[in-house]
């Protein structure tokens, strides 16, 4: 069984020179948070807000597989004294296997690590309320490559992943690995971070601070360990395979081994630790708050560099004798045959030249596909770019032009990518015309994941340009319906989808749109256009459309 309360007494130089003439040593108490700790292998805080810490509990009677169950996802609250509540079961962000929160992608989309009959995947799950109702699962490649326990969190901002665990290839028993998220549910390939971070042991539990750019993990390869501590390395440029020198947290590391932290604010921490024989983990913390000593020189790391050896000379001494020349002479006549064909030589091949052609457009009705006449303006995020010469895709690139915005009189206006732009041949771009009983999609119009809330430069952009268009035609009158795909509850979904319509509606009329011309309707996910099956099929279901009425 392991103890509720511990004390750790650590000499700190900092404490020393505030408090030398009390004591020569300032002891600092830890104590298992109050309602967390169990005779079970509490592990992984997650620090979410709210005041609300989630953590994986293992072999609880409560678990979702039972006391076999090797990990589901509780919860613990901080009360307004300080104190932290008891710890509550949340089956509705696990499974029968192992799951471990890897923290927040966005302030209102959860990202949960699950291992589940030997397959490994990552899920989003979206809050409503106090509620996390599932999303999807992401697409996250080589999860799978790792052999036995896997840790990891999300950084804040939701833009990369740490993954820690055993996997060919690495530098030790248990490596660090990072992935950077690519697209609305896609993830890269995961990638080692390297030696300066990966030593010969083990490293796991990974947290990185993207405000002080420092990685916080725990490891037993550095010299003088006799557990696993806290290290902290902070990264030295823009790539994720440059680090420092890692330093030890002295403050929280101890004879044990320490994992997992997670920062409830700038003065408090929480971790993981194991200092007991029985192999089961404790959630730490101070039991008064004390000031945290987070080492803040970091310097290069010196790396070992590879030997090489200057070249033996191959080349020996050889006696050659002087060979002499004989001459022959041949009498010609006129039957003597002579070759003097030379050996055929083979053509020179000119090298290759690719040359990039000037941007050129075909523009076409949608339905009757004839073409149209159009006008083009460059945007720069929100902003119109005025180019007066021929223009390259480079140059547009370069220039940081995100899109191109064609627009022909009586039809909707479109905005094509840059990326979408064809270098080879004539970029061909579908209008559709604002007649009644037509419909167009909204392509480029986001919503922060399981809001209403309107996202992006490319939103206000497209937004302003159908703005601009329907004051231009003040006789056109639309509808907005709002769309979801069929996960979750469906009274939910259809609210949601009604709430986006509202948002696109109070965007157009905060921009002068007449309201009268404007309707909403939310359909949920009963109006699919493809199939719920997939996640690609879910992606074109989670829309907004215009449909032109009478």
């Amino acid at each position: 069984m392991k103890k509720n309360k511990r004390l750790v007494f650590k000499a700190s130089g900092l404490a020393l020179l505030a408090f030398s003439f009390f004591s020569e040593i300032e002891a600092q108490q830890l104590r298992s948070l109050s309602g967390a700790n169990s005779p079970n292998d509490d592990t992984n805080p997650v620090w979410i807000g709210n005041n609300t810490l989630l953590f994986t509990r293992a072999f609880h009677p409560s678990n979702l597989g039972g006391a076999s169950d090797s990990g589901d996802i509780w919860m613990t609250r901080k009360g307004a004294n300080g104190d932290w509540e008891e710890a509550t079961h949340r089956p509705d962000l696990s499974s029968r296997g192992y799951d471990l929160a890897l923290g927040l992608e966005d302030v209102l989309t959860l990202l949960i690590l699950r291992i589940e009959a030997g397959k490994s995947s990552v899920h989003q799950f979206s809050k409503f309320g106090q509620d996390w109702n599932y999303l999807r699962s992401v697409n996250f490649p080589g999860l799978d490559s790792f052999d036995g326990p896997v840790s990891g969190r999300v950084a804040t901002g939701g833009k990369v992943i740490f993954i820690a665990g055993k996997r060919t290839g690495g530098f030790g028993n248990e490596d660090i690995y990072f992935s950077e998220k690519t697209g609305m549910s896609d993830w890269s390939e995961l990638r080692n971070l390297g030696p300066t971070i990966n030593g010969f042991g083990q490293e796991m539990g990974p947290f990185f601070d993207p405000a002080t750019n420092q990685l916080y993990y725990s490891s037993n390869s550095h010299q003088g360990a006799s557990g696993k501590d806290i290290l902290i390395s902070k990264r030295m440029g823009e790539t994720w395979d440059s680090w420092s020198k890692p330093e030890k947290w002295d403050q929280i590391s101890s004879r044990g081994s320490e994992a997992s932290i997670t920062f409830i604010s700038k003065d408090e921490v929480v971790w993981t630790s194991t200092q007991n024989s029985d192999g089961f983990a404790d959630l730490m913390t101070f039991s008064t708050p004390v000031p945290l000593v987070i080492p803040t020189e970091f310097v290069a790391p010196v790396l070992p560099q590879p030997k090489t050896e200057e070249p033996k000379s191959l080349a020996k001494t050889t006696q050659v004798e002087e060979v002499k020349q004989e001459t022959v002479i041949v009498k010609l006549t006129d039957s003597t045959d002579v070759n003097l064909s030379k050996p055929p030589v083979a053509p020179l091949e000119k090298p290759t030249v690719n040359v990039e052609l000037p941007i050129s457009w075909l523009v076409v009705d949608s339905k009757s596909k004839t073409e149209l006449p159009f006008t083009i303006a460059f945007l720069k995020g929100v902003e119109e770019i005025d180019f007066q010469e021929v223009l390259l895709q480079s140059k547009l690139i370069e220039e940081g032009i995100s899109s191109v915005k064609i627009s022909s009189p009586g039809y909707f206006p479109k905005q094509v990518p840059i990326e979408s732009l064809d270098p080879k041949t004539k970029t061909e771009v579908q209008l559709t015309k604002a007649q009644p009983g037509s419909t167009v999609l909204l392509e480029n119009v986001n919503f922060k994941r399981g809001t209403a809330e309107l996202e992006g430069e490319s939103t206000e952009a497209s937004l302003s340009d159908l703005a601009a268009f329907l004051i231009e035609n003040p006789q056109i009158k639309i509808r907005i319906n709002g769309h979801t795909d069929n996960v979750g509850d469906p009274g939910l979904n259809k609210k949601l989808s009604l709430d986006r319509a509202g948002s696109v509606r109070d965007f157009l009329i905060s921009k002068g749109v007449n309201f009268e011309n404007l309707r909403i309707s939310g359909w949920g996910g009963t109006r699919p256009i493809a199939s719920n099956a997939t996640e690609e099929g879910r992606a074109k279901n989670r829309r907004v459309e215009l449909a032109v009425e009478n």
